[in-house]
């Protein structure tokens, strides 16, 4: 009987022996829980990853056109960080009029924001140069999914929107200016190179 009980041990540690040579297993702290799918009995695990781009190292034609490139990049990283505080600003005003039916109230949280965005943006914004100007209009429309005159009309009025449009043809803008991430290839690959891919 113990020869029996010893033989039976010796498989059961030989079967275990080979099991581990399939699957590897890290017990304790160590573990993690994945979720698997079953392939023709075969249990995968599967982890979801972050998007990446696969792309190919940029060539250009002349070195006027890499400087071009180099002056757009250097405008968009500029420009990027008050575009990304306009779109949250303005997703934090959408959150807290909806909260609110009361006009007074409302009429009060659009003049804050605008009071806060005229602060922070008075200073810096006067300093942008016309293309980086332009491309601020892009990017606005990037992260808020509506175009610079859209947001100006829904906050101050039609009349007001009109005079910012006038204002802005005189310097060669259109506020009216949607972004179109294909037509805007360059902007976009800048964009997403710094490892910020979400809009809207």
């Amino acid at each position: 009987m113990k020869a029996l009980i010893f033989f039976g041990s010796l498989i059961f540690i030989c079967c275990q022996a080979n099991a581990q040579d399939k699957y590897v297993s890290i017990g304790g702290k160590d573990s993690i829980k994945v979720a698997a799918i079953n392939i023709d009995g075969v249990l995968m695990p599967w982890i979801v990853l972050n998007e990446v781009t696969v792309s190919a190292k940029r060539s250009f034609k002349s070195k006027e056109d890499y400087d071009n490139y180099r002056r757009l990049r250097y405008n968009v990283i500029k420009v990027l960080p008050y575009a990304r505080y306009a779109g949250q600003r303005y997703r934090n005003l959408e959150r807290d009029l909806a909260l609110t039916a009361d006009n007074r109230k409302q009429k009060a949280l659009v003049k804050g924001c605008e009071r806060e965005v005229k602060d922070i943006f008075n200073k810096e914004i006067k300093n942008l140069t016309i293309s980086q100007g332009e491309i601020l209009i892009k990017l606005i429309d990037r992260e808020t999914g509506n175009s610079s005159y859209s947001l100006v009309r829904d906050m101050k009025g039609g009349i007001s929107a009109f005079l910012f449009q006038s204002v802005a043809r005189v310097f060669g803008h259109d506020l009216k200016e949607k972004y179109d991430p294909d037509k805007e290839h360059d902007i976009e690959s800048i964009i997403r190179s710094l490892g910020y891919y979400s809009y809207q």
